[in-house]
């Protein structure tokens, strides 16, 4: 799902988000920010949370009663992150605008990133979304898209002085629901400079299946989570992109968003990798809390050996289009499954890794961790949106019913016990495919 949301976007037309030049020059890369499906409809306020169909899926109700995401920090880059929505309210730190236009983090020029906040962190009060790691807290980290951009002049390296900054705070997850065709020098150093200081990377793979499912960025760098959609019937999302890049996946589909940056009502029926990618981070955001000292490789190690995935799926094997599976923090939080491993061996490039535990009160946060005052508070935070795009993947849809657990749920690839298939021009076969060196 993308939470931008301008009339075009609404319709389900993909909005391109521009890292670096000024409007008037030519871009090197761009972002994109895109609505998958039917045009939303406007959902009532008490309705929303009846809508987040994920939640009892997962059975989250029972994971919060051993862990809510509580000491745990997720920066958010993305388009702002508006802490004065009933759901967001003592849930947003202060963060960085790395877009240098007159604004502040907690200024969401486009209502995507207070989306992916509330997916991440919202209390569900007054009738908002609720966050599946509700203790968790977000740092905001704007960013620019193109119509900002038209309407002022930003820094032309705002993407990558946001992943720079949220490296440098006292986040311990990065969520950037954000994708690119372009791949640049800059900002792969940026995502190595973030692995390099133990952060958890989290981005979405891009909504561009049926649209050449080119590779997207910042998900295809190696040391980045590429995380795929899935629907509620259990599926692969048909928008979700494939390929060696997918790590692993998460509820995406049908999901309700604020309908624009005025934030007046939400609206039903959006999809994208984006809000996968914010249900990834919560997850993580989940396992770290029960195990806080714990390194960014061992929650990663755990969230991929908890994942739910087919039966006949091999060790050290990745399917082009779950990845390791989909996510089931409940799994590990409330049976156990999931070892962490070592912790300085990265499970996506298994290469030693630097890094710490991005531990709460590090010393070597750039980014404030009081609470945001209001939307026209000054905070210093940057926010981008989803790298969502229309994409013809093939489905995985749940080819049998296992035992349900009091982590599972009836959706297929959620369930423990449920075989995985991969459905293909008509036949059906799980495609493995070994990737990176997990």
């Amino acid at each position: 799902m993308t939470a931008g949301m301008s009339q075009a976007r609404e319709r389900g037309a993909p909005h391109v988000m521009r890292r670096g030049l000024l409007r008037a020059l030519a871009v090197a890369g761009a972002f994109t920010l895109g609505l998958v499906g039917m045009a939303p409809a406007a959902v009532a306020a008490d309705d929303v949370q009846s809508k987040q169909w994920y939640l009892n899926a997962m059975n989250a109700e029972e994971i919060w009663k051993s862990a809510t995401g509580e000491g745990i920090k997720v920066a958010v880059i993305d388009s702002g992150v508006n802490p004065s929505t009933p759901s967001l309210k003592g849930q947003v730190l202060k963060g960085f605008d790395a877009t240098e236009s007159d604004g502040e983090a907690t200024d969401d020029y486009d209502g995507h990133g207070t989306t992916m906040a509330e997916l991440i962190a919202g209390t569900g009060e007054g009738g908002g979304l609720r966050g599946l790691a509700p203790g968790a807290k977000i740092i905001p980290m704007r960013i620019s898209n193109t119509e900002l951009q038209n309407k002022k002049n930003v820094n032309a390296q705002d993407s990558e002085d946001a992943i720079r900054a949220a490296a440098d705070s006292d986040a311990q997850i990065i969520n950037m629901s954000v994708s690119s065709d372009f791949a640049s020098m800059a900002e792969s150093d940026a995502v190595k400079y973030a692995q390099s200081k133990g952060k958890l990377f989290f981005a979405g793979v891009g909504n561009k299946a049926k649209k050449g499912n080119k590779k997207q960025y910042p998900a295809s760098y190696a040391q980045v989570v590429g995380v795929a959609a899935t629907d509620s019937e259990g599926r692969v999302a048909d928008y979700s992109q494939y390929g060696d890049f997918v790590d692993i996946a998460a509820p995406g589909s049908d999901v309700p968003r604020w309908c624009d940056e005025s934030f007046k009502s939400y609206c039903f029926g959006s999809s994208g990798t984006s809000v996968a990618t914010a249900i990834a981070s919560a997850s993580a955001a989940l396992i770290w809390s029960a195990n806080p000292d714990w390194t960014a490789n061992q929650v990663l190690r755990v969230m991929f050996e908890s994942a739910g995935r087919s039966e006949d799926a091999k060790p050290g094997t990745l399917s082009s289009f779950l990845g390791h599976g989909i996510v089931r923090p409940g799994a590990h939080i409330n049976r156990g499954v999931g070892k962490p491993g070592d912790p300085n061996l990265s499970p996506l490039t298994n290469e030693r890794t630097p890094g710490s535990p991005g531990a709460p009160g590090s010393s070597e946060s750039s980014a404030s961790s009081e609470p945001s005052g209001s939307a026209s508070a000054p905070a210093s935070g940057a926010s981008n949106a989803p790298g969502d795009g229309d994409g013809d993947g093939d489905k995985a849809v749940a080819a049998g019913a296992g035992k349900s657990t009091e982590d599972d749920s009836q959706l297929g690839l959620i369930l423990g016990g449920a075989a995985v298939v991969v459905v293909l021009a008509g036949g059906a076969f799980f495609i493995l495919r070994k990737r990176r060196a997990a």
